[in-house]
């Protein structure tokens, strides 16, 4: 790696609080009982809110969170600021700084979206109190709450990149955009093709959104195996959405080019997502698991407060996930070939690009990758032995029967899902071919979201029941 490339900070460092060297004990002692009391009094509010039943309503589930940001936005800069204090060592490295930055940004803006759903609840409850549980019904709190985190991960993510490619500017070589080489397809037929996949796209969103709907609108799909899929759903719709809208408009326009910053945000969200399908179905084979392992107890096990906490935690590992690979990825330098051959921002199709040592994002692919992708496939092999060991335990017609219509659509979803996963990215290098690459990356970003809404509806008796409801109430109400 040459030495011109190499960035010339590698530490901040931090001033602190103006305070004299004699007072420092004071003021530490200040803020760790200031910290500790902001720690555990938000806690205990979440702690009463999950177990008092009567505090089950959409002002609580807003202030749970409330109180789950800020124990977070203040873990993110006063462990810190007591570590330096004690040990008078200033420094921060410059990824430790960036990604403080990033949650600061991130938990600060979820922060003012709450209380503005909040207030907006309280607006609500008082104009209108007799419909209030009508409007404020489950459905709209969720996407109330996901839309403040997702505007908020946008919010963190566009400002973050914009940051380190400003103090990484002169390691860039001047690379300000992308060259997406797209599919390999003749130009008399990119007409044929581009009608194919805006199909497959419109399939894909509009079937995903189909089953939302009808998990919010049916009281009987209110379990957690449809609360899981209606999440499994928003993920596909959100994974195609990064990809194949940016390669439509390629094929129309013949235009290949990718700002920069656009294409480590397609880059970060890609593997957002992609980790929370990971993610998703193995959650929904643990759900299946404990559905046939413990039947009787299902509902105590399976209670809203895990199914919350299991997609909460999933969402947190994910951003955490990708947000590594973009600040890892951000710091490195690109040579004068900005030509990628695919047709979206992969993270092995950019490192290859990279004129400085990515042996560390290497290191962390094999390891932290390794991890995220080994123990959701673990729990999901897991739960399908022990299933499999107590379907066989007692073999019966009727009861294999159960288990098929219980875990058929999921084993389906999660063979489909992880055998393409395995072709684009672990065969992959087995192959001569870039195209089989972009074909393997077309299968499992674009076809494998579109089959998730058809295996489900086709192959689950209660969606299709909640669909012949749907479809009766739009012909009745004609």
């Amino acid at each position: 790696m040459r030495p011109e490339n190499q960035s010339h900070v590698s530490e901040f460092l931090l001033l602190g609080l103006p305070i004299r060297p004699e007072q420092q004990g004071m003021f530490f002692t200040l803020f760790l009982g200031v910290y500790l009391t902001t720690v555990l009094g938000n806690l205990l509010i979440l702690l009463l809110i999950r177990l008092d039943a009567r505090l089950h309503t959409p002002m609580y589930f807003f202030l749970s969170h409330l109180a789950l940001t800020d124990v977070s936005f203040s873990s993110v800069t006063v462990p810190k600021m007591l570590i330096n204090t004690q040990t008078q060592d200033q420094s921060i490295p410059y990824a430790g700084c960036i990604a403080q930055m990033y949650f600061v940004l991130l938990f600060g803006c979820i922060d003012s979206l709450l209380l503005g759903v909040m207030a907006y609840d309280r607006c609500m409850a008082i104009c209108h109190p007799l419909h209030y549980t009508t409007i404020m019904r489950e459905g709209l709190c969720m996407f109330l709450l996901a839309g403040s985190w997702l505007l908020s991960c946008v919010v963190a993510l566009s400002h973050t990149i914009l940051l380190a490619q400003l103090m990484t500017k002169e390691n860039q070589s001047s690379m300000s955009e992308f060259l997406l080489l797209g599919l390999p397809i003749r130009p008399e037929q990119q007409g044929v093709f581009f009608a194919l996949f805006l199909g497959i796209y419109l399939t894909t969103v509009l079937g995903n959104l189909l089953i939302v709907l009808l998990i919010r609108l049916d009281p009987r799909l209110h379990t957690p195996m449809y609360f899981f899929l209606s999440h499994l759903a928003f993920s596909d719709i959100s994974l195609s959405t990064i990809t194949v809208p940016k390669m439509l408009m390629n094929m129309h326009t013949q235009q290949q080019s990718i700002p920069y910053v656009e294409c480590i945000s397609q880059m970060y969200f890609f593997i957002l997502f992609g980790c929370l399908d990971n993610f998703l179905l193995a959650v929904m084979a643990y759900d299946r698991y404990v559905a046939i392992w413990q039947p009787l107890h299902y509902t105590t096990v399976m209670r809203q407060e895990l199914c919350i906490s299991l997609v909460a935690v999933s969402w947190f590992f994910c951003c955490i996930h990708a947000l590594l690979h973009t600040l890892l990825l951000v710091q490195l330098s690109f040579c004068a070939e900005n030509t990628i051959p695919n047709f979206f921002c992969d993270l092995p199709s950019l490192l290859k690009m990279s004129c400085s040592d990515i042996s560390i994002n290497e290191l962390i692919i094999f390891t932290e990758v390794g991890m995220l992708f080994i123990l959701p496939l673990s729990i999901i092999l897991g739960s399908y032995s022990h299933i499999g060991t107590i379907v066989l335990r007692v073999p019966s017609t009727k009861r294999l029967f159960k288990a098929f219509s219980t875990c058929g659509s999921h084993l389906f979803v999660v063979s489909l899902y992880y055998g393409t996963l395995a072709g684009a990215y672990f065969f992959s290098s087995l192959w001569d071919s870039n195209d089989k690459d972009i074909i393997a990356s077309v299968i499992y970003t674009v076809v494998t979201p579109m089959l998730n809404p058809f295996i489900y509806s086709l192959r689950n008796r209660d969606i299709k029941q909640a669909l012949e409801i749907f479809v009766f109430r739009g012909n009745f109400f004609r």
